[in-house]
């Protein structure tokens, strides 16, 4: 406002990522489900925090589209612009989570390829995985949990993506899931087993 000059200085804490993740014997990251409306992204994101809290001890938190929309983000509309908004605070928080050694699981449609890869770009290699819940549209719109689909149809809700708004699937993710060709806890087994292959998290001893 009117020239003020406002200077940043970030305060350099004590205790690191780094030191959180040993403590919780785990390696923080931002596991990001992407995908259509009903592609299955929130179902299969509770499914697999559910797994890795109790069969790894995992430290886990689940960001949600529609939860977040009724908090953080409720001052957003869904033109691209506040998309892109939304993506930017959802990613900004996530980072937060990872610096506090968390594996935090968000699900939202996040529909444009730019948006996705500014959060990638936040976090340090190897803390973002794009988990692309790949589903055809005509899937999606069979099941329309949420009746989203109809409305859209009808002109009741405007840009909605796959109908009047873009869907850019991702070129490189490094997890994709067929959730029309796998059950659930199907689905949420190869999540896991990338996340041991690659050592987020380790196998509990019996």
């Amino acid at each position: 406002m009117g020239g003020e000059v406002r200077i940043i200085v970030p305060h350099k804490h004590k205790i690191t990522k780094q030191d959180r993740a040993k403590r919780y014997n785990q390696r923080p990251a931002i596991v990001w489900f992407t995908g259509l409306s009903g592609s299955g992204k929130s179902t299969l994101a509770s499914r697999v925090e559910e797994i890795l809290f109790h069969q790894y001890n995992a430290k886990t938190y689940i960001l949600d589209g529609d939860n977040i929309r009724s908090g953080l983000n409720k001052d957003l509309g869904f033109s691209a612009e506040d998309r892109q908004e939304n993506i930017r605070r959802i990613g900004e928080v996530a980072k937060l989570f990872v610096d506090a050694g968390l594996i935090v699981l968000t699900a939202f449609i996040s529909p444009y390829r730019k948006d996705r890869e500014m959060v990638r770009n936040l976090v340090d290699d190897g803390e973002f995985i794009e988990v692309y819940v790949r589903c055809p549209l005509e899937v999606c719109e069979q099941r329309d949990v949420k009746g989203l689909y109809k409305k859209a149809r009808a002109g009741i809700i405007k840009n909605f993506t796959g109908i009047d708004d873009p869907y850019e699937e991702p070129e490189n993710p490094e997890i994709i899931v067929d959730t029309h060709l796998l059950s659930v806890d199907e689905s949420a087994q190869k999540i896991i087993q990338y996340l041991v292959d690659h050592g987020y998290v380790k196998p509990q001893k019996q």
